[in-house]
Parts: structure tokens; sequence; C-alpha cells
């Protein structure tokens, strides 16, 4: 079971920034929102690999939605 990376707020995926398989560092952007027409993205807490995306572009998402999961 890997971490699950959730959406902070309502939004629109605008843009993935990785792809499952792709190594990741904290802080490092995996997903950008798009809410009220500002970017927000939504980082890596930790270090790993993305092994899974739940969301893909053009996708309505609610606060709490799990984006992604990532494996140490």
């Amino acid at each position: 079971m890997g971490l699950e990376i959730t959406a902070h707020i309502a939004g629109t995926v605008w843009k993935l920034e990785k792809r499952p398989g792709d190594r990741v560092e904290a802080g490092e952007p995996i997903v950008i929102l798009e809410s009220m027409k500002m970017e927000v993205p939504v980082e890596a807490p930790e270090a790993g690999t993305l092994v899974e995306l739940r969301c893909s572009e053009g996708e309505a998402v609610e606060e709490g939605q799990v984006l992604a999961i990532v494996e140490a």
C-alpha cells in the first residue's frame, strides 16, 4: 500500500506533471489543479515512485479525492 496523494481543494485537473513509473522527490508537483482561475500544485509529501494516477486532465475533482499513489 502506498501513500495516497489527495486534492486539498476542489477544482479541475489542469495538467499531469508525472506519469506512473516516474520517480518523484518530496515537494515535487504531481498534478496541477485549476481552481478559481489559479493554478495550484499538488505535491508529493515524500520521495518515491508514482505507481498510480487516479485522475486525468480536464477532470473535476473534489477536496479530499485521491489523485495519485506514491510508494517509497
